[in-house]
């Protein structure tokens, strides 16, 4: 059993369990694959893997009219560039156990994408004759509009994560906790705007990761290699407030080590910082839907326009590839268009000057 301190770990250790359950649904060829994959795949890729190839095999149970338990490779060598294509259709709108989903085109390819792995795994061990996946077009996808706070609204939102009425106006009760939790939140939303992290690493920090007198923590990136970062003094000051606030509570256990904790005590967990980071945007901006991810957004792109260094800012936030910073904390905004036009003249103006 792994530390109760070590976010990552237990993690992991839940997230391996809930593949080996889902296996247990799926073609017994599978659990091939996933333990084959294990030592070059995290356990967050393998589970939706699984969770894609169990959409997958339902969905061939119905148009190759046999079980999923009793399906072999033989099946999976059995299909067509069509039989895939087809189910990229289907995803548009299905159904599992009476209720409803649908795809978007990104979701379209990402099981596309864990279907050509399935077949890629098997056909390079000779134990299928074809991988007919690798042959199916990757759905087009279209450019998301890129959602950030502007300067004004990133400073309504600290402001109000600071009130002490910031939901008088939704419920007394809503109002009540605030009050109990807003040092906690507006250390959370500082750390996120002054740091570019992502939900999993701000959950996943203890207390023992900072050193407040250089400035800098190490946070856990995807793939488990720690990285130090570094803070201006503005997210320490919100840092040492809850830290402060958080020894006071006598309730918590003192071998607890994680930094952000939820009303129980416990370390907070994802869920409940997304619906934080929710509920004070939706008071703020309600109509941006502003998420963690969206608040990194918001951070690197402040970054990019201040040093306009895109490999610093890939670097801080942790990107492997410097095109994926480029195409979201490159953008240019609406003030540098306007910027962009005011300098171009269609004619030249001489200005006359009196000697």
């Amino acid at each position: 059993m792994a530390n109760k301190n070590d976010y990552y770990a237990n993690r992991n250790e839940l997230t391996e369990d809930k593949i080996e359950l889902l296996l247990l649904d799926l073609p017994s060829f599978c659990m091939e694959f996933i333990y084959g994959i294990s030592n070059n795949s995290s356990a967050l890729t393998r589970l939706n893997y699984v969770y894609d190839l169990r959409i997958f095999f339902n969905y061939l149970s119905q148009i190759k009219k046999i079980k999923v338990e009793d399906m072999t490779l033989e099946v999976l060598d059995s299909l067509s560039s069509f039989d895939i294509e087809r189910f990229l259709n289907y995803l548009s709108h299905y159904k599992i156990n009476g209720k409803s989903h649908s795809c978007d085109e990104r979701g379209k390819a990402r099981k596309l994408a864990t279907i050509r792995a399935l077949c890629k795994y098997f056909f390079s061990r000779d134990k299928i004759k074809s991988n007919v996946a690798s042959k199916v077009a990757t759905p087009k996808l279209h450019e998301k509009e890129i959602i950030r706070l502007e300067n004004d609204e990133v400073n309504k939102l600290l402001d109000y994560a600071e009130s002490e009425s910031a939901f008088s106006g939704v419920s007394i009760r809503k109002n009540t906790y605030h009050n109990k939790l807003k040092v906690r939140d507006y250390a959370i939303l500082s750390l996120f705007l002054g740091t570019g992290i992502r939900i999993s690493e701000l959950v996943g920090l203890n207390l023992d990761d900072f050193d407040f007198e250089n400035l800098s923590f190490v946070v856990t990136r995807k793939g488990g290699n720690r990285t130090t970062l570094y803070f201006n003094e503005e997210v320490r000051d919100a840092l040492e407030a809850w830290i402060d606030y958080r020894f006071d509570i006598k309730e918590i256990d003192r071998n607890e080590q994680a930094l952000f904790l939820s009303l129980k005590n416990q370390r907070i967990s994802t869920r409940a910082v997304q619906v934080l980071v929710k509920n004070y945007a939706k008071q703020v901006t309600p109509l941006k839907k502003i998420t963690p991810h969206k608040l990194r957004s918001t951070f690197g792109t402040d970054l990019y326009q201040k040093t306009g260094d895109i490999y610093a800012v890939a670097d801080f936030l942790g990107h492997k590839d410097v095109n994926t910073t480029r195409k979201h904390y490159a953008a240019i905004n609406q003030e540098s268009r306007r910027r962009s036009a005011s300098v171009v003249s269609l004619r030249n103006k001489e200005v006359d000057t009196e000697e």
